[in-house]
């Protein structure tokens, strides 16, 4: 007796025999670690869900800030290691104009994950706001060191710069 499998049934058993194996391992990174929300709290808090946490990032795209902030201040209660939480609670205050209390929650993620893409972003962009243009192109050059091949957030904070100096010169 003869086993013949098809490609795509060999291929799917490879597949998952792989994945067993690098899974517990913990050799696949997540895509919210590769983008900077990781959370080092352990797995065993089921009252901060990520769906809380989804849907803050949602209110936040809806430019909802406050609901954002509501959501996000009880979930950074739960876990308070969550670097994306503390960045996009930052992001809602500076959107709100609140930029000493962004300015704290930003340095909060860096400290958390001092390689959150995001957070460097976004305090630039709040240096910005402040008029300290110096600052700002320090985090756009820490984002060039992290952004080995580019990144969205170092481009989106090099054509930030670039309007701030735009407009400077108008005025001037």
């Amino acid at each position: 007796m003869s086993l013949s499998l098809s490609k795509d049934v060999l291929l799917a058993h490879v597949l998952a025999f792989g994945l067993a194996v690098v899974v517990p391992l913990g050799l696949i990174a997540s895509p919210a670690s590769a983008a900077g929300d990781r959370d080092d709290a352990p797995a065993s808090r089921p009252s901060a869900s990520a769906s809380q946490y989804q849907t803050a990032k949602t209110a936040v795209e809806q430019k909802r800030y406050d609901v954002a902030i509501a959501i996000l201040e009880k979930f950074i209660k739960e876990r308070p290691r969550h670097a994306g939480a503390h960045n996009y609670l930052a992001f809602a205050h500076r959107k709100l104009g609140r930029l000493d209390v962004a300015y704290k929650l930003y340095k909060k993620a860096l400290e958390l994950d001092p390689k959150h893409r995001g957070a460097h972003e976004y305090l630039g962009e709040l240096y910005l706001q402040r008029g300290d243009l110096a600052s700002a192109e320090a985090m756009l050059k820490k984002l060039d060191g992290l952004c080995f091949f580019g990144c969205e957030e170092y481009d989106d904070l090099k054509k930030a710069i670039a309007r701030y100096k735009a407009e400077k010169a108008k005025k001037s």
